[in-house]
């Protein structure tokens, strides 16, 4: 973690050298971030059964310095404060929270104790070029090459959870990103990535319109295990936008002798005069259902569906997931929104309700309920509810 913070120290010190030799009339800066203060319930199995409270603090700054009109330093943190019934319970819980993927470790806990954990990471780190139609970008930043709004195959560097709502800004990657954009319509994009274990991930994109639709072609390497094939739309079917992607991937080793996974997704979403906005969203997961085990002490199915490791092979836990969302703003400071996913090869679902109030500028309060129950996973039941209190500055 030393050697991480000192190398961001060595990238900012030295950028910092070099302009500072140049006059200049003007530097641009910018800080902001938010706070966050959520209450969380989990229930296990079902209502009557034990209850694991915590609370979170939550707070994100991002630092942005623009020395010259082509040159930029972006730097975000987030820091946790995690304290409560899990913090106790799960002996790994520490372990967990200061895992980091990247090629360089920017995730420490500052204190950890029996019933609090302080963390504290560096998800955004990078510095960017643009002269022209070029654009380029070194260190850990945000790679989205997805279209689609709950699952996304084409996101093959930093695939994320639906279920994260606490972390709007998704993971990050360590990588070297050039986009060159051909014309007004089109782009090309090369990625290099690399992560703790070592492993390079590499791939192109190509990025065109026709036909009234935006498009794009994706091939590549993840992870130096297996090559990856895709493509991604994006435009309307009269007022309804239509979007999707998919993607083929295939091992590397003993390639002749095995078969590739192909993962698919695609969504329909329509927003109406009043603002009601509907959606919808199929996903095809060629790998088919994930594993699950079964304590032996307590007989509860053992599955992580909301903070497991994801990829683009493992985007759902089924083969085959339907999603809908309807949202609508009561008032102008009430908004209601209520999504659910539908699991039909596994018998099972999952139910998300929440309302959104804003107290005053720049600050909401939440309340928000995520409930799973998968049959054909010893019947798994699954339930959170949590209060958030947000501040924007």
């Amino acid at each position: 973690m030393k050697k991480a913070f000192f190398s961001m120290l060595i990238i900012f010190t030295v950028t910092t050298g070099i302009f500072a030799q140049e006059e200049e009339t003007e530097k641009k800066y910018s800080l902001n971030g938010y706070i966050t203060n959520m209450q969380s319930v989990l229930i296990c199995d079902s209502i009557d059964g034990n209850w694991i409270n915590d609370n979170l603090i939550h707070n994100r700054l991002n630092f942005n310095w623009y020395p010259k009109d082509y040159l930029s330093f972006d730097i975000s943190a987030r820091t946790r404060f995690f304290s409560g019934d899990m913090v106790r319970q799960d002996p790994l819980f520490s372990e967990n929270m200061s895992k980091d993927n990247g090629i360089i470790s920017m995730n420490r806990n500052i204190f950890s104790e029996n019933s609090f954990l302080l963390n504290s990471q560096i998800d955004r780190a990078y510095i960017a070029f643009e002269k022209g139609n070029l654009n380029a970008t070194l260190g850990r930043q945000r790679i989205n090459w997805g279209r689609s709004f709950v699952w996304n195959p084409n996101d093959i560097f930093n695939s994320y959870s639906f279920f994260d709502f606490d972390y709007p800004e998704k993971p990050g990657s360590d990588a070297l990103r050039i986009q060159y954009y051909t014309s007004a319509t089109s782009s090309a994009e090369l990625v290099v990535k690399a992560d703790s274990a070592k492993k390079v991930s590499g791939a192109g994109l190509f990025k065109f319109a026709a036909g009234g639709y935006d498009f794009q072609i994706i091939a590549g390497m993840i992870n130096e295990q297996d090559y990856v094939i895709g493509t991604g739309w994006e435009g309307n079917i009269k007022s309804v936008s239509f979007k999707g992607e998919a993607s083929y991937l295939h091992p590397k080793t003993n390639f002749k002798d095995t078969t590739g996974v192909v993962v698919a997704s695609a969504s329909l979403s329509y927003f109406f005069s009043n603002s009601l906005m509907l959606q919808g969203e199929f996903l095809y997961l060629g790998s088919g259902t994930i594993d699950y085990e079964i304590d032996s002490v307590t007989g509860l199915v053992n599955v992580d569906l909301v903070n497991r490791d994801l990829s683009v092979k493992n985007l759902s836990v089924s083969k085959y997931s339907l999603f809908g969302s309807i949202s609508y703003p009561i008032t102008p400071l009430l908004n209601a929104s209520l999504s659910a996913i539908y699991y039909p090869d596994l018998n099972g679902y999952y139910f998300g309700p929440s309302l959104t109030y804003s107290l005053a500028d720049n600050l909401d309060f939440a309340v928000i309920a995520q409930t799973f129950r998968i049959k054909d996973f010893n019947d798994f039941k699954l339930s959170f509810a949590f209060l958030q209190l947000k501040y924007n500055f």
